[in-house]
């Protein structure tokens, strides 16, 4: 389905054309992001992304550094895995602590966070599948900021989470960091149109 599909090259704006939208597309991307959005304990963001969010990313990304044709071919390769498959969520994680000392000895105890991370439907379990493109977390423990989350549903999962009407939970159960976030209803519709089934 279109929501799944690559992006290509074609797909992305030229500078002049990106420049005469971008504050309408920017302002567009907020609203949409705002039930894509959660927060998990007080320092810990998620971030559901999309076919929409990436192209997005990759507009703005391009625009700024301005690296012409070979920066949108870098920007398509790095992002291409952060587009659903249609069976899934994925979800950037970001620690935003604004205390670059205090975020230092927060991320010192956080090492492997991302693997301890769970959408709970119906008391039905969806681990968390890390990237594991690059290593996110350094021989001494020290988590990253930024980390990338695949949630892969089947199919009755993913019925299961358009239809219920019960809670749908987010958990991280690391052992300094215990949090859990009950989805809202704009943020459950907002992620059931990225599967495709």
């Amino acid at each position: 389905m279109y929501q799944n599909k690559p992006i290509n090259e074609s797909d992305i704006f030229n500078r002049d054309q990106y420049k005469a939208q971008r504050k309408s597309l920017r302002e567009k991307m907020v609203l949409r992001k705002k039930n894509r959005r959660l927060n998990i304990g007080p320092y810990i963001t998620i971030y559901f992304e999309n076919r929409d969010t990436i192209l997005h990313q990759i507009n703005e990304m391009v625009y700024i550094e301005n690296g012409g044709d070979v920066q949108i071919k870098d920007e398509i390769l790095a992002y291409k895995s952060l587009i659903p498959n249609g069976k899934e969520l994925v979800a950037t994680l970001m620690v935003e602590i604004d205390s670059p000392i205090k975020r230092a000895d927060f991320l010192g105890k956080m090492g492997g966070f991302e693997e301890y991370l769970d959408v709970i439907v119906n008391n039905r379990i969806i681990k968390g599948n890390p990237e594991t493109d690059v290593e996110r977390t350094t021989a001494e423990g020290k988590a990253s900021s930024v980390q990338f989350v695949h949630f892969e549903f089947d199919e009755e999962a993913i019925n299961e989470f358009k239809d219920t009407n019960k809670d749908i939970m987010i958990t991280i159960n690391h052992n300094n960091y215990k949090h859990s976030t009950t989805m809202s209803k704009e943020t459950k519709n907002e992620l059931s149109k990225d599967f495709s089934i």
